[in-house]
């Protein structure tokens, strides 16, 4: 009888191991065969290669769920109203059936998902942490509500401490070390990764002590300059005329600057150009999903581009037409 137990329990642990190794095979796999693609989007989009890895793992069952497997959908991404591709129905969390994004390769999720997370205001405050911070991109990501699971951290953090996947981050890849073009310095792939987009739409304060502003402008107050532009902030009992005086430019030249047409009411704290806007927005800036109260107007003084190419490159006329979680290109759309 003890024989038979003994048999029984050894049977027993043998299976469990093996199907262990099975599945932990199933996910060295799955970071084999996307880790090059998760270490790209870092270059491209800043995200970290390990958070990519550890939620494409957990999200699809290292490559092997329904959703994964007959949508190309790796990320559990959502259809939401911007969406115009395929579509895949399935049940979730929610009552009923969701809509979810279909794609043609698993390359196009991967993309997708650092679109998704790169270009949406909830998830900004993420792109000033250091690329090597998997925790606080963790934690970070259920701030932000990306998953409803309250351990949805410490699954991942657990996904990349167990499989080293912070290796990842470090810009040791497998070119190892490139050579600056202007310099010849070597620097890593870390260096090239590009800015948040906090960074990229950033405040600067120019010196007005430096001849090239002095002579120019009133000192009378700060100067601040995004995408290049100069710009103030209005105070109140400030209008288009009393500034445009103010820093020896004709009214109508202001006017243009901020696209209008005549001398509107101006509110306290409201931005006004004092030099022509940009043709598009800083580089690596491609996009803006729309939150509630966009308008292309508000746009265009945010990030500094002028109004006319925003309405071009989205194909829009109205300032208006826009809906919550649209994707509106602040560059020339390139396909």
């Amino acid at each position: 009888m003890k024989r038979v137990l003994f048999i029984s329990v050894l049977l027993g642990l043998i299976f469990s191991t093996g199907s262990y190794a099975q599945k932990n095979q199933a996910r060295l796999a799955y970071i084999e065969k996307y880790k090059d693609i998760a270490i790209n989007n870092m270059k491209t989009h800043g995200i970290p290669a390990s958070i990519t890895l550890a939620q494409g793992c957990l999200e699809s069952g290292d490559g092997l769920s329904d959703l994964a497997v007959k949508a190309n959908n790796h990320f559990g991404i959502k259809c939401h109203k911007e969406w115009t591709g395929p579509t895949y129905y399935k049940k979730d969390d929610e009552v009923g059936k969701s809509c979810f994004r279909k794609y043609k390769r698993a390359e196009d999720s991967f993309k997708d998902h650092s679109d998704f997370l790169r270009y949406r205001d909830r998830y900004a405050f993420l792109f000033d942490l250091d690329v090597t911070d998997y925790k606080g991109w963790a934690y970070g990501l259920k701030k932000a509500g990306y998953a409803t699971n309250p351990k949805y951290p410490q699954l991942l953090i657990k996904i990349i401490e167990d499989y080293d996947l912070y290796k990842y981050d470090g810009g040791v890849v497998t070119d190892g070390k490139k050579k600056d073009k202007k310099d010849g310095k070597k620097v890593s792939e870390r260096d090239i990764i590009p800015p948040s987009p906090a960074q990229l739409e950033a405040v600067k304060q120019l010196n007005p002590t430096k001849r090239s502003v002095w002579y120019k402008f009133s000192q009378n107050r700060p100067l601040y300059i995004k995408n290049g532009v100069t710009y103030i902030v209005a105070n109140g009992g400030d209008t288009y005329s009393s500034i445009a005086a103010e820093y020896n430019l004709f009214p109508k030249e202001i006017l243009r600057f901020n696209d209008l047409k005549s001398d509107t009411e101006l509110s306290a704290g409201t931005v006004v150009y004092l030099e022509k806007k940009k043709n598009r927005a800083a580089e690596h800036l491609e996009c803006h999903i729309a939150e509630e109260g966009d308008d292309f107007y508000t746009l265009s003084q945010r990030y500094g581009v002028k109004l006319k190419k925003l309405l071009e490159y989205n194909n829009k006329r109205s300032i208006h037409d826009i809906s919550q979680d649209d994707v509106i290109y602040l560059r020339k759309y390139k396909k």
